[in-house]
């Protein structure tokens, strides 16, 4: 009876491998199970560092396109007030070199001589004979239309701005010593005894007063203000630079 009781209670061998099987299999299938877990959990850990280095640069990028935009600003900014500048400082100094320039054709226009009238045409002239003069010619005819403009010939002083008898209106400008200009026949004039003229200031109008025959400028060239002491006029003038 024993033997046969002990014979129930016993668990073949084959049933037993199985069992072992099945556990064995559970466990592997366990930690296969738990590894994947872990692994996800793992991978999703790691993924967000990953978007956080991708999105730097990108951030990065946007900064320095900005800076860059900023810089380059600047840096037209600066170029266009450089040039500004520059463009102010040569205007300057071309004002500056103009002036100059002005002031020194004055200074030498002033030194200079010139024909008594801008436009004319040479009519009687110096030592002429003829029945309009007790004597000869004592100067050079500048033949214009009268209310034409009489100018100084040279820097000086007015010594005589009236009636001059023969000479009609006449001026007489002193230039220096023993130096001095007469203009005559005018229909106006513009100047006072006195008065400090330089070369080409108007002084004038041209007219046909006095022993007068049209309209006209008398012109002379003295060593004193008065009538009988004059030189060769339009020589004077080409020796001084001036071409009648």
């Amino acid at each position: 009876m024993r033997k046969n009781s002990t014979m129930k209670n016993r668990t073949p061998k084959s049933v037993n491998r199985g069992r072992v099987a099945v556990v064995t299999g559970g466990l592997v299938a366990a930690l296969a199970l738990g590894s994947t877990a872990a692994f996800a959990a793992g991978a999703g850990h790691e993924a967000a560092p990953v978007s956080a280095v991708a999105a730097a640069p990108a951030a990065s990028s946007v900064s320095d396109v900005l800076q860059k935009q900023v810089t380059g600003q600047k840096d037209a900014a600066a170029q266009a007030k450089a040039k500004a500048e520059a463009a102010a400082k040569a205007a300057a100094e071309a004002k500056k070199e103009a002036a100059a320039k002005a002031a020194a054709d004055r200074k030498a226009r002033i030194a200079g001589w010139m024909t008594p009238t801008p436009h004319y045409v040479l009519g009687a002239g110096y030592a002429q004979v003829g029945v309009h003069w007790a004597h000869t010619h004592s100067g050079q005819d500048f033949v214009v239309p009268t209310g034409s403009t009489v100018r100084a010939a040279h820097t000086g002083t007015v010594v005589t701005a009236g009636w001059g008898g023969a000479y009609g209106n006449n001026i007489v400008i002193q230039h220096g010593s023993q130096l001095y200009t007469q203009y005559g026949h005018l229909s106006h004039i513009e100047v006072h005894v006195g008065e400090q003229v330089i070369t080409g200031q108007e002084i004038g109008k041209s007219g046909s007063t006095g022993n007068s025959t049209g309209p006209h400028l008398h012109f002379e060239v003295r060593t004193t203000p008065y009538y009988g002491s004059s030189v060769e006029p339009l020589h004077f003038l080409r020796a001084h630079g001036v071409n009648p």
